[in-house]
């Protein structure tokens, strides 16, 4: 019943050299590769604008420059605004059907596991998102695909086909679904992608958020429930285990409506993104993990 990642759409990854080219179509701007950013399955690259600095080349395949107008660059102007860390988005358009975005570079590089300061750190960015998007209706909740699918992530049927396990698990995050509304509620920040990778310091210091494509308003501490998920992925790669448990036990303590519907939803997106483009064994390590609250 197992299926190969090969037998699954996987997501598409940027090309820096065709992306490069249409900006310069549309703008007249010549944008010249510097490289690849490291992390991530989608991919980023590192740019020089004309006029010498160096920015991030991003893209978002199946999205729509209007929505992420209202969403996710709307949120980035609030933080701005607030004075928190998330770098600027210098030039956004257009190509297809996915959005081009070159954005500010900011110092600093993830750490490559979480400590007690880091911990410290990221417990501290995640309460200043609490409340900033309060007479923001205007930008979207969250939504946590528990019933159908996401736009290209949060796949169900993967899951269903993968294994009898997997299927177990697709009906209680289903389950959860029924129970629970389909966004999440709440005007807090809400990054979605919150990990230690996307933590950027300077000895010690932080520097800036990063990859805030998905942000959008709902409950801040959705974002505890990612970034235990984040530590999940570091395990094998000398995470610390009691910073791991100091995690844990913030998230017992999360009311039931925040905590079951957060962690069906990370469940959800990290399992079907490993069936679809990693080994069966980092398969199971993310069954294992989702089955701890589910």
């Amino acid at each position: 019943m197992t299926a190969s990642p090969q037998s699954w759409t996987r997501a598409e990854r940027l090309d820096p050299d065709r992306l490069t080219a249409a900006v310069y179509h549309a703008t007249g701007e010549r944008l010249t590769v510097e490289g690849s950013c490291s992390g991530g399955q989608v991919g980023a690259a590192y740019v020089r604008r004309a006029d010498g600095r160096l920015s991030v080349l991003k893209w978002r395949p199946g999205a729509r420059l209007d929505e992420l107008r209202a969403g996710p660059l709307a949120v980035c102007e609030v933080l701005h605004e607030r004075g928190y860390p998330c770098p600027a988005t210098e030039l956004a358009l257009q190509v297809d059907g996915a959005v081009v975005l070159v954005q500010q570079l900011l110092p600093g590089a993830p750490p490559d596991a979480l400590d007690h300061d880091g911990l410290d750190r990221a417990l501290a960015l995640n309460a200043a998102q609490a409340g900033l998007l309060a007479g923001r209706a205007d930008i979207p909740q969250v939504h946590l695909h528990l019933l159908e699918d996401g736009p290209g992530y949060c796949l169900h049927e993967p899951l269903r086909r993968h294994s009898a396990r997997g299927a177990a698990l697709e009906e209680r995050i289903r389950s959860a679904g029924a129970a629970h509304p389909p966004r999440l509620a709440g005007d807090d920040v809400v990054h979605q992608d919150f990990h230690h990778g996307n933590l950027l310091a300077v000895d010690g210091a932080v520097t800036g958020v990063i990859d805030w494509d998905g942000a959008g308003r709902g409950d801040h501490r959705f974002d505890l429930v990612t970034l235990r998920f984040g530590l999940h992925a570091k395990d094998a790669e000398g995470q610390p285990q009691d910073v791991v448990r100091r995690l844990d036990s913030l998230l017992d303590a999360l009311p039931e409506d925040v905590l079951r519907p957060s962690w069906a939803h990370m469940s959800l997106r990290m399992t079907d993104w490993a069936i679809r483009h990693f080994p069966p064994e980092q398969v199971e390590r993310w069954l294992e993990l989702a089955e701890q609250r589910l």
